[in-house]
């Protein structure tokens, strides 16, 4: 029996539904380029979280598979969103997004 049958499942949907909210108010309220990064990642890693506990809840691997999947593509993500914050940094001197209006033709 593993350890993850012994916690129910209520358990993950109320924890990963917060770290869910967490990371929308995150992108709703910050105006840092990188904490809104940072906010996305939780989104996307209470997800991968919580498809990994169904996963397991229901004994079908093809969950974890598919969460494996997820979190190449957000690799890739974060990698191509740091490369755009580095450019907006020397082109603004600044990350705060309120300042990207600026980029405007």
């Amino acid at each position: 029996m593993s350890t993850l049958s012994s916690v129910p499942i209520d358990y993950y949907l109320v924890f990963c539904s917060l770290l869910f909210c967490l990371g929308v108010i995150g992108v709703l309220i910050k105006r840092n380029a990188l904490v809104i990064l940072m906010s996305v990642e939780l989104m996307i890693n209470s997800i991968n979280l919580l498809l990994a506990a169904f996963s397991a809840y229901t004994n079908d691997p093809a969950g974890q598979i598919f969460v494996f999947f997820i979190m190449v593509v957000a690799a890739a993500e974060v990698a191509i969103g740091l490369a755009i914050i580095v450019l907006i940094y020397r082109t603004t001197g600044s990350i705060d997004i309120n300042v990207l209006n600026k980029l405007k033709w």
